[in-house]
This record gives C-alpha cells, structure tokens and sequence, in this order.
C-alpha cells in the first residue's frame, strides 16, 4: 500500500463567465481520445488496485455471500399479455435474462402458472437469451423489449457499449430468426402500432436527447422509415407508446418542469395528432383513457393549481373546455398523487403520503357516467416502513391488479390484488438462501432537524441487537436529493453483508427528493439546492447525536446527482465522515451545466438553473460545486467509481475532482470501468463483484474488515 499516486497533469485552461476568471488545470482529461487519458485512468486504477489489494479476500468473501445467499436458477411471476403469460428466467451461471413465454389456458385464465424455477411450462417458447445476445460483447444492455399485439414479433434493441444507443431489431417469434430490419442509433422505448404493422421509435439528437418519433413499416429498410414528430426546443425530452385500452397512440413531451401530450385515435387515423393541452410553462400533466359507462374519458393527472397533483376526466373531444372536466381526486397537500392507470373495470393509484408510496384501486361501476373518487380503496400494509407500487399490468380487461412491495426487512414480493373482493394474494417472495431470518432485523425511523428547523426523515436497517445494544455502531448514510426522484425502503440481499457485520444502513430523505412531495422537491432544486446538502449533514449529525454511530464509524454514499451530494458534503463538513464513497458522481456540475454542446444539459437547467446565461445562477453553482471547492482541509477517504461511457455523468467529472483533490493531499481512489455505463458493469455476476468491491471499502474505512 506503499505505492505513489498517479499525478495528473496540469494544463491551465481558461473559463471566462460573466466576468469571472477561473482557470481549470484538468480540464484536458476531456479527451477521452487522448492516449495520455487513457493512460491516466488506467494508472489510477492500477493504484486503486494497488490500495485495495488487502481487501482481496475479503472482497471475495462478500460476493460468494451474495451468491450463496441468491437462488441462481429462478423465474418472475408470469404476466399476461395478449394469449401468452411472459416471465424471465435466470439460470446459474448466466450472466444475464432468458425471456420466456407460454400461452395462456384460455380467456378466463388469469391465475399465473406456478412454476418450479428448473421447470417448464408446457408450450413454453424462448423469445430472447440475452446471453446469446450478449456473447463476444464486454457490456450489454437490453432497451425496448416489446411484442406486437398479434404475438408474431419482438422489436428489440441492444448496446454493446454503454453509451446508450441501441441497435432496434426485429424477430420472427414463429421462425426464431431476426428479420432484415435493422435501425442504429435508437433510444429505448421502440413500441408497435396497435395493429402491429408499424414499429415507433425514439432517435437521440446531438446532446443525446430524445427529439424525434420514427414510423417503421415492418419488413422495410430503415431509410424509408417515416418521420413522425421532432420538438425542437433543447428542454423537452419526447416519448412514445399506447394507451392500456390501444386506443389512443401518445407523443409525450416533457421538461423538467412542462408537459405536452399529443394523441392518434387510433379509430381515425386520419384525423393526425391532437394536442391534449398546449404546453404551458411550469404545468405538467399525464394523460390515460379510460371508459366510464360506455363513453370515452380522458384522465389527466395534473399540477395546475395542485402542487401535489389532482386527478380529472375530461371529454377527448374537447380536453381544454373546462365546462367538461370532472374532478375525480382533488389536490391534497398531504398526498402527492404520482400515477393514474386506466383499465376496463377499475382505475389505479400510485401516490405518496407521510413519505412513504402508497396504492389503491378505485372500481369503475358499469352504470355510472361519471367517476366517484370517494369509491376509492387503499391497500394497507402494516409495516413502518415500506416501498409498494402497481406493476406487470398490461391487460385492459383484468379483474386483478399485480402489485409489487418490499421493505428493508421484507423481500420484495409480487401480490396481485383481486379487485372485486378486495384481497391480495402473495404470488411470490424473492427467495434468500440460507435460512434468513427477518425477525433477526429491524427497521425504523428518526427525524433530524434541517439547519431551517425542517424535520428531515431518516429511514435505517440494522441488527436488532446492534440497534437495542445502546453502543456506537458503524454506519452508511445514504443520500440522493435531486430530480424528485425518491429513495425508499426496499430490500436488499447484498446489503445483508454488511448488516450481518454489525454495520446499520440508513437513507437521508434529503430536500430535492419527492419523499414529502413536490414541494420537498422544490425546496431542494436550483437556488435552493444547498437544502440537499445541508439535510443530508443534518442527518449525520442526528445520527451522531442520537448515539447510533460516531463520526469514525460513519460513512457516506451516493451515486449520480447523489455523487453531486457527496462531493459537497465532503467539502462542507469533512469530520463528520469516516469515508465517503461516490458512485458516478456529478462532481463538476458548473462546467458541465454551461456547456449547452454536452449531453443533457439544457434539460437540466431547469433542475439547476442556467448559470450561462444567468449570473446569480453562476455563482450559486461555482459557491457549492465540488470541484470548484476542493481546499486545503483534512478529507476523510474517498472511493469514486465512474464508467468511460457513461453517458449521463461523463468519466471526466470525477476524473477531474479526484485528480484536484489529490493536490490538497486527499486520500483518494479512483476506479473507472473501462466498458460500461451510468449503471456500471452488465451482468449480474460482475454487478455482484462490483457490489462486494464497493462493500469491502466501506467496511474497511468503517474498522470492519476483518
């Protein structure tokens, strides 16, 4: 562990804002073409390797306990779609998925096969090995996935490289042979004409955005592919797919903060696209159909006067005619409604309240003309903490609803949920080999005060005797923050390995998650963003303070915009932190939020703001951004793991913060996956030894590696 770092090079380059000067001596690790680059992150790693080298054994104990713990030959419960019942398949040994399917018994069959994990159901068929797929390829990703409503064809699409462009193909699922069509360069979420004739699909412009719907006719060379829709405005990101009932074909726009749908009856054709709603800045909606006796509706979930959301059913001939909404769910600030699905019989709910998801189903009576939201029916769970949410529901005309739900203690598990009598039914419990015990575990949650007096809730997971013991414990505190996105209670076999080793785990709800509801998030976004960072050392403070660990036996984690967390966190309040580790972090957000020419960045301006054009928005980003603020303090260790093609978080951000970090003497590694993504390795084997790699460093700076 003697070994010398690498030291990068420093090439002073010049960054002028607003007339601000600032010189970026590691900006040149940009090129990812330069040899010199390369050069540099291979020595890193090397050094990386040459740091951790002690934990071998330990790194190897961990993934043979994920593995041990982890039944290899296993299938999900299978779904219904059209005359099959879908399911995957893992087998031991395989890296990756085998999608399967077998027709269903008849049009009354909704109860999904049981399925031994090595067994087969009669009539099964294969319809993609993505190991065949992956085969000579060091990375693989599978994106749209999607069979024609005939069951005839499978349009998929693959990358090989991690940067997030798919090549769409398309297979006969009779013959088993891919035919002639080939399209490079798509986006996820390719979808086929109700009629299945027609493949839509996404293409990416130059800052990777997903701008433009193509038409592809079946059976035709991709030069002839229709273009159907492009949106020219840098903020919106465009969507495509059907509506449950395949009536409508939906164009879905969105920025950070705008929605705009646009709808093809599928019954007229001819008549074009619609718009929904006119875009209107700051107003976001989703639309679904649905059928209230007899009569078309459009159910829209807005934010049109409602923070958290309300839900309404409009006439599809007239959306925008106030004079035909129907309030079926009104605004409640105490609820954050998040998704609305439409089927023949019911509608369902996926919503937040006291920051956990919640969902309930709300029956569609055959004689009503209108829908009553106060029929509503919430499924109740009994657990403090918990994570559930509707989904594997593809059918228009099912009297069930499949749902899945875990928590930190609770395996994640599959139910479907007869809406007729109200009862749920376990389908199945992500099996844990060797005899897991949750009883042996428990989870709860504490609130820590915000430097605002805001009360931030902490959920954690230990050993019952670690947490009833009184003592110190060594602890991970995680965080995110950003996006709305929410971080919530949800199981996991690998983390048993640290719990198991006495280790507590807790997530930081942080201000710009959606745990609350918007306004959590809008209070943690753009010139409020220091809330995140603030909340998340808030936390570590009340975990200190309420004698659950001390600051030599906490350590910090994120990854991505939560990477922007740590990054902060490790400038702002260093001596709370045993180690801190960084998973693809946003690190260097400043230079890359004013570079309108790099992926994703006018998107995200309305989550950050736009620091090229506004100047109070420059320097609140430069006053927290990670790299700008490496200074010469005492930093606790710091792992940060990247990917050389991801795509989302570009190598070069912790690249760069780790190189700087290294001149103010910070005991700091870096490891870069030379093929993957912004998820890292593919494979569920090498996932697992990036899991165990992860772990042993925690335990490590943690004092627990023995």
């Amino acid at each position: 562990m003697d070994a010398l770092p690498p030291v990068a090079r420093q090439i002073p380059f010049e960054r002028t804002q607003h007339g601000d000067v600032v010189i970026d001596p590691f900006e040149w690790l940009r090129d990812k073409e330069n040899p010199e680059t390369i050069a540099y992150l291979e020595a890193e790693n090397a050094y990386t390797d040459a740091q951790t080298a002690h934990l071998a054994e330990l790194r190897q104990r961990i993934f043979d306990e994920i593995k041990a713990r982890t039944l290899e030959t296993d299938l999900s419960v299978p779904v219904r779609d059209g005359g099959y019942w879908y399911y995957t398949r893992t087998v031991e040994g395989a890296q990756y998925d085998v999608h399967c399917r077998a027709p269903i018994a008849g049009e009354d069959d909704w109860t999904p096969p049981a399925i031994a994990p090595g067994a087969a159901i009669p009539g099964e068929q294969v319809v993609l090995d993505d190991n065949l797929e992956a085969e000579g390829h060091d990375f693989y990703s599978l994106g749209s996935f999607d069979v024609s409503p005939d069951g005839n064809l499978l349009a998929y699409a693959v990358d090989t490289a991690g940067d997030e462009r798919y090549t769409l193909r398309i297979r006969d699922l009779h013959t088993g042979a891919d035919l002639p069509d080939l399209i490079e360069q798509t986006f996820p979420g390719a979808v086929f004409s109700g009629d299945g004739r027609d493949v839509y699909y996404l293409t990416v412009d130059e800052a990777w955005r997903p701008d433009t719907v193509w038409r592809h006719r079946v059976g035709t060379a991709a030069g002839d592919d229709e273009q159907i829709f492009t949106e020219p405005d840098e903020r919106y990101w465009v969507g495509v797919g059907l509506t449950r009932s395949k009536r409508y074909l939906e164009i879905a726009l969105g920025s950070k903060i705008t929605s705009e749908v646009l709808l093809l009856d599928t019954l007229d054709p001819a008549a074009g696209f619609r718009v929904v709603w006119p875009r209107r800045e700051g107003v976001e909606y989703s639309v679904e159909h649905a059928v209230v006796g007899g009569q078309d509706r459009l159910l829209i979930l807005h934010n049109d006067g409602a923070e958290n959301f309300e839900l309404i059913d409009v006439d599809p001939a007239r959306p925008a005619d106030r004079a035909s909404w129907h309030t079926v769910l009104a605004h409640d600030p105490a609820v954050r409604l998040e998704e609305v699905d439409a089927f023949a019989t019911h509608l369902t709910v996926d919503y937040r309240r006291d920051g956990l998801t919640r969902i309930a189903v709300l029956p569609l009576a055959a004689d009503a003309t209108t829908i009553d939201g106060s029929a509503l029916m919430p499924v109740e769970f009994d657990e403090p903490l918990f994570a559930v949410g509707t989904a594997g529901n593809p059918e228009w005309s099912q009297p069930t609803v499949r749902y899945g739900y875990t928590s930190f203690v609770t395996p994640s598990s599959v139910f479907d949920y007869d809406v007729a009598s109200g009862e749920s039914t376990l389908l199945k419990r992500h099996p844990v080999q060797g005899g897991y015990d949750p009883a042996l575990y428990e989870q709860r949650r504490e609130w820590a005060v915000a430097p605002d007096g805001v009360r931030v809730p902490i959920s954690l997971v230990g050993r019952r005797e670690v947490l009833a013991s009184g003592s110190p414990a060594p602890l991970v505190l995680y965080g995110y923050g950003s996006y709305e996105s929410s971080i919530d209670p949800s199981f996991s076999v690998a983390r048993l390995s640290l719990l198991d080793r006495g280790v507590v785990f807790a997530i930081a709800h942080v201000r710009g998650g959606g745990e609350l509801g918007r306004h959590w998030y809008e209070t943690g976004k753009t010139l409020t963003k220091k809330n995140t960072f603030t909340d998340f050392i808030a936390c570590a403070e009340h975990v200190i303070g309420a004698g659950l660990t001390t600051p030599q036996l906490l350590a910090a984690q994120g990854g991505s915009a939560g990477g922007l967390l740590m990054g902060a966190v490790a400038n702002l309040a260093p001596q709370l932190f045993a180690g801190i580790l960084a998973q693809v972090p946003f690190v260097d957000p400043l230079t890359s939020i004013l570079d309108p020419s790099l992926p994703l960045t006018v998107i995200e301006w309305d989550e950050w703001g736009d620091p090229l054009h506004d100047p109070e928005v420059y320097a609140y980003m430069k006053s927290y951004s990670p790299y700008e603020n490496v200074s010469e303090q005492a930093y606790p260790p710091i792992l940060a793991v990247t990917s050389l093609n991801d795509t989302r978080v570009l190598y070069v951000e912790p690249a760069k913060w780790t190189a700087r970090l290294r001149t103010v003497g910070a005991p700091v590694l870096l490891r870069t996956e030379m093929s993957a993504g912004h998820g890292g390795v593919s494979g569920r084997y090498e996932r697992w030894k990036e899991i165990a790699e992860e772990y042993a460093w925690l335990l490590d700076v943690l004092g627990r590696a023995a």
